[in-house]
C-alpha cells in the first residue's frame, strides 16, 4: 500500500507541477484556456503557486502522512472548483483533466490515510 501512495503522489505532484508551469507562461493559448473557463489571466500565478505547494505537500506526505492526506484534500476542492468552472462556461471539451486530477487526488487522500 505504502508503494501506491508515493506512486499516486508522485505521479499526481508531476502532473501538477507540470500544468503550474504551464500557468506561469501565460502563453496566449494557456490564457485563452483558462479565459473560456472564466479564469481571468490575473489569477494564474496564483494558481500556480497553489499548484507547487500542493505537489510539495504531497511528496512531503510520504514521510507525514496528515501532510499529505491535507494536501489530497485540498487538491480535491481546487479540482473540484475547476470542473465547477468547465462546467459553469459551458466548456465541455476540458473538464475531463480536472475530473481525472480529482479522483487521482482522492486516491492519494485515501492511501495516505491507510498506508501508514
Amino acid at each position: 500500500m505504502f508503494l501506491v501512495a508515493v506512486a499516486i503522489s508522485s505521479v499526481i505532484a508531476l502532473m501538477i507541477c507540470y500544468s503550474a508551469t504551464l500557468k506561469l507562461t501565460h502563453r496566449p493559448q494557456v490564457v485563452e484556456s483558462y479565459a473560456r473557463a472564466g479564469v481571468p489571466e490575473r489569477w494564474l500565478n496564483a494558481l500556480a503557486a497553489v499548484l507547487f505547494v500542493a505537489a510539495a505537500a504531497l511528496i512531503a506526505g510520504i514521510w507525514w502522512p496528515l501532510l499529505g492526506t491535507v494536501a489530497a484534500v485540498g487538491l480535491i476542492g481546487y479540482f473540484l472548483m475547476a470542473v465547477g468552472f468547465h462546467l459553469r462556461a459551458k466548456d465541455l471539451a476540458n473538464v475531463a483533466m480536472p475530473v481525472v486530477l480529482m479522483v487521482l487526488s482522492a486516491s492519494a487522500a485515501t492511501l495516505h490515510l491507510v498506508a501508514h
